[in-house]
């Protein structure tokens, strides 16, 4: 079975791990550090990062610095669940939007006539590691009086106009689960250019905790004394995982050229295909793809999935409307209010995308597609 996803881990990224776990530190120290600094790095300049346990920690800590409770958060439903959940958790309402036809990403006019009064963050989701709009997003959020939260768990690495993702939200979440662009096995990074969002950001993070001496209560309580001002939790990324994530970033951009290479092999087999339509990527972006979502004739989509999983093409549909699913149903969410979302989704399959991909797989996978689709 050629896997959908499939991490890259090399003796370098090993050697790290072995390091760290024969060090002093196997959480909160020196490599948390190190680690934040090279997401950073690619993130783009100016940038503050709060490494968390995961992509949805990462989307969590983002709304409690937006501060979303109370408010609505508007956003796409072709994304996976913890989008949407997160903002749940933090106490917001969700409303969704739909998305662009072509990208799958957030529609920025579906979400313009979607804000309300009570709308406190818009978060849209590059879709497969196509960037959003973000100047537009921004302004859009910034006009209502909200924060613009990117859910970049597809796309660390991709840029815009030059500009990597990272800079152009208020917030924005890294995922760096196995299948993703990079790994720390599980992990994230809340990433932001205004110190007082890192500042709630970081707070949430580990428990609440004010340990400055000039910002507690009762700072003479004693050398040992420590204050929670403002509920948090435990998101800390250890160091043995952020060890492997250092060695990783070293890798970003051959990560970045491989999969371009894929995608683009994978494109020229079925660019010209009748009834498949590939994806397409906005202008002025490179983007670090994760998924390659190739559309089929929605009424044939299970039977060429069944076939192509039949063939040992380990295949993954992306996603089920948010909405569609129970616990959202059960608040009273119903099918059919994003349209465009859910003739995406009817109509999806991605390919197996990863960097240890052979060109021989990706013939394979290329040859079983198009006996599925003409079968």
């Amino acid at each position: 079975m050629i896997p959908y996803g499939r991490q890259s881990i090399d003796d370098a990224d090993l050697d790290a791990v072995a390091e760290a776990l024969r060090s002093d530190w196997l959480t909160t120290g020196p490599r948390v550090d190190e680690f934040e600094r090279a997401v950073a790095a690619a993130a783009g300049a100016g940038t503050r990062v709060t490494a968390v346990t995961s992509g949805t920690a990462a989307l969590h800590v983002a709304y409690a610095a937006a501060r979303v409770a109370g408010g609505e958060v508007v956003t796409t439903p072709l994304t996976f669940a913890a989008t949407a959940s997160t903002a749940v958790l933090q106490g917001a309402d969700v409303v969704f939007a739909d998305v662009d036809e072509d990208t799958g990403n957030l529609s920025l006019e579906a979400a313009a006539a979607a804000v309300t009064s009570r709308t406190r963050a818009i978060t849209a989701v590059d879709y497969a590691g196509l960037p959003v709009d973000q100047a537009g997003f921004r302004a859009l959020a910034e006009s209502a009086g909200a924060l613009f939260v990117e859910d970049a768990a597809h796309s660390i690495g991709s840029t815009v106009g030059g500009v990597p993702v990272g800079t152009g939200a208020h917030l924005t979440a890294f995922s760096f689960f196995p299948t993703k662009n990079l790994t720390t096995a599980e992990g994230g990074a809340v990433v932001t250019t205004d110190p007082e969002l890192d500042r709630r950001a970081r707070s949430f993070r580990n428990h609440g905790l004010v340990r400055d001496k000039s910002l507690q209560r009762w700072p003479d309580e004693g050398p040992w004394h420590q204050e929670v001002h403002e509920f948090g939790l435990n998101y800390r990324l250890p160091d043995v995982l952020a060890a492997l994530g250092i060695s990783q970033l070293r890798r970003l951009a051959a990560f970045k050229a491989r999969r371009a290479e894929i995608v683009a092999r994978y494109s020229a087999a079925f660019a010209s295909v009748d009834d498949l339509r590939v994806p397409a990527s906005p202008d002025g972006a490179e983007p670090m793809w994760h998924l390659y979502p190739l559309r089929v004739p929605a009424e044939r989509r299970r039977a060429i999935f069944e076939h192509l999983r039949a063939a040992g093409i380990g295949v993954q549909v992306n996603y089920i409307p948010v909405y569609w699913h129970p616990v959202f149903a059960d608040l009273g969410y119903q099918r059919g209010q994003c349209p465009v979302a859910e003739s995406y989704y009817a109509s999806e399959i991605s390919l197996p995308l990863y960097v240890g991909l052979t060109d021989a797989e990706v013939d394979r996978v290329i040859d079983a597609v198009l006996a599925a689709v003409r079968g």
